[in-house]
């Protein structure tokens, strides 16, 4: 049978994966290979770490990959081995580390001020992003986990609730908590902001 990989749905794939084709695995892996490596990432904030962890994770599936009942779809079953590999990992750390630059379309808390920020005001937007990105770091890791997926990853609830092994409404109400703190740590520097200007 001679079928192109790249045609084939991740359903397709996983099925003929598991009867031992190794190009139909190989075909997943280049699918989320990249979004799987940033999500790692985003938790390690370090390359090397990310490029370790990425590879177990794929080799994890591969082995797993007879087990995998389907019930979720392989994007979500993918991430939520990542995820579990990086919290781990920073487990094992014994700390957390940061995340990438924030992506430029994170608005979670730039919509509440953008009205005071004008395009000559660059300076005072990097700063902003540097403070929520030490504001996200310094979050417990249930809530940075949540954002993490959420808002710099693009998920619904419902997939970092499949990611993250918990029920979609305790992923909307670590988000809401995360928000709240978020906001708390980041009002000292919007009072300063409004002040000067």
């Amino acid at each position: 049978m001679n079928v192109k990989m790249v045609e084939l749905s991740d359903e397709s794939l996983v099925e003929v994966a598991k009867k031992g084709n190794v190009d139909a695995f190989t075909e997943l892996a280049r699918r989320y290979q990249e979004k799987v490596y940033y999500t790692i990432f985003g938790f390690t904030k370090n390359h090397t770490d990310a490029d370790d962890l990425a590879q177990e994770t794929f080799m994890f599936a591969y082995k797993a990959l007879k087990g995998f009942k389907q019930k979720s779809s392989f994007y979500t079953w993918i991430y939520r081995i990542a995820v579990n590999l990086a919290l781990n990992h920073l487990k094992k750390m014994k700390r957390e580390k940061g995340r990438e630059e924030l992506r430029e379309n994170l608005s979670l808390l730039e919509d509440s001020c953008a009205s005071s920020f004008s395009p000559e005001r660059h300076p005072l937007k990097r700063e902003l992003q540097d403070r929520l990105e030490k504001a996200i770091d310094s979050l417990p890791l249930p809530y940075k986990s949540a954002i993490s997926l959420v808002a710099l990853q693009g998920m619904t609830h419902g997939q970092a609730a499949q990611v993250l092994g918990c029920s979609e409404n305790t992923v909307s109400w670590r988000m809401h908590k995360a928000r709240k703190m978020l906001q708390a740590q980041l009002k000292p520097y919007f009072k300063e902001v409004k002040n000067e200007l």
